[in-house]
């Protein structure tokens, strides 16, 4: 399977609730996409609640090379990230910020379209959002509010398949079919979402995570099980080419899912992805993530 280098495929990695099992399943997601395309994954999480500082044995410049005010190369992007083992040979890319603890929080860059824009200047063709909202509530607080939230905005990106964790447990479950039943009443696009249940231990699933499978699944673009996996649990994401074979295999049926599900969407090939306008030599152009959207 090969995704078009001239695509962009955006993979919004979505919870409820922490503890769903987000980074893992973006980190599985980024390493098996890049076997199909250059892949990267944007950590969003602030820099100590995130585990992607650690999991990162080489890293790249960092979020913090990436100027605010002025233009941006694509090399600059590139050079930003991090490089890890994939498994079968490959290597994927993650942006994080590697700054020790000490150094003071970067700005906040929340708005998808800021994360999009700078998809398009690393140029990307798969890239995987490990985000850190909790999406049942962002969303309530969306129409209280009466904005459009960061879930819908990350749902409303250019060729997006969203990818929605919980943990195979009963409150996982409940947690889960909470947030897809307030997506459902704003009317995101559920038949196009990913479901992934994170198991946190061996044996069988829970009765209560078997039923609402079983009710998901026509509602969904996919129901995928993530089994335990010690190593994975003990080591994170440093090396995913140490992966076990059941995770592989769940990191390929995850992929499976979110590329069919585009495609039914979008079409086969995906459609051409936008590209940053170069910057004008006389009156130069700044990229700033968090005012100027490029979007098809």
């Amino acid at each position: 399977m090969e995704l078009p280098l001239h695509g962009r495929l955006v993979v919004p990695v979505l919870a409820a609730v922490g503890g769903s099992g987000r980074s893992t399943v973006a980190g599985l997601l980024g390493a098996v996409l890049a076997r199909a395309a250059p892949s990267a994954v944007f950590d969003l999480a602030p820099r100590l609640a995130s585990p992607w500082p650690a999991w990162t044995a080489e890293p790249g410049a960092g979020l913090a090379s990436i100027p605010p005010d002025r233009p941006l190369s694509r090399s600059q992007a590139q050079a930003a990230a991090a490089r890890l083992p994939g498994p079968g040979g490959s290597s994927w890319q993650v942006l994080t910020d590697h700054r020790e603890w000490s150094a003071p929080p970067l700005p906040p860059v929340e708005t998808p379209a800021a994360w999009y824009q700078l998809a398009a200047v690393g140029g990307w063709p798969a890239v995987v959002a490990d985000t850190c909202h909790p999406m049942a509530h962002d969303l309530v607080a969306a129409r209280t509010g009466g904005g459009a939230g960061l879930t819908a905005a990350w749902c409303a990106l250019p060729v997006s398949v969203p990818v929605v964790c919980a943990a195979a447990t009963g409150s996982g479950m409940a947690a889960l079919q909470t947030a897809l039943s307030a997506a459902a009443a704003e009317g995101l696009p559920l038949q196009r979402m990913v479901v992934a249940l994170v198991a946190t231990g061996d044996g069988r699933a829970p009765a209560a995570v078997r039923a609402g499978e079983t009710m998901l699944a026509p509602r969904v673009a996919a129901v995928v099980r993530v089994p335990y996996d010690p190593d994975l649990r003990a080591h994170g994401l440093r090396d995913a080419s140490r992966l076990g074979a059941r995770s592989v295999q769940a990191a390929e049926q995850l992929v499976q899912a979110v590329v069919a599900s585009a495609r039914e969407s979008w079409g086969d090939p995906l459609p051409v992805a936008a590209q940053p306008a170069p910057a004008a030599p006389a009156t130069p152009s700044h990229v700033h993530l968090e005012e100027k959207v490029l979007l098809p």
